[in-house]
């Protein structure tokens, strides 16, 4: 399993629109070949700031299956322009768990 991480900042009043879009792309992680899992964590110390946490079979399902797919482009339509600037994305897979 692997993880992506997405930091995405969002244009300043723009959160809960946002967000809104988030909840109604649910339906397009959860039918991604290979996703399992989906969530958005707001910091606290920078409000405008998101970490969008994807859990993928492998890297290509998000990177291939998922981005070439017509569910991203309706992705991209739902939250893109609240984009205060391009998302960061990583993928990590985890090598420890202590609890």
């Amino acid at each position: 399993m692997f993880l992506e991480i997405a930091q995405i900042e969002v244009t300043p009043g723009s959160e809960p629109a946002f967000e809104e879009g988030v909840a109604k792309a649910g339906p397009l992680f959860r039918r991604a070949r290979g996703c399992r899992g989906m969530e958005l964590q707001r910091s606290v110390e920078f409000p405008s700031r998101y970490r969008l946490l994807v859990t993928w079979e492998t890297v290509e399902n998000h990177t291939v299956d998922f981005r070439g797919s017509a569910d991203f482009q309706e992705w991209r339509r739902l939250v893109g322009d609240f984009f205060a600037a391009p998302p960061a994305v990583e993928h990590t897979r985890q090598v420890l768990k202590a609890f």
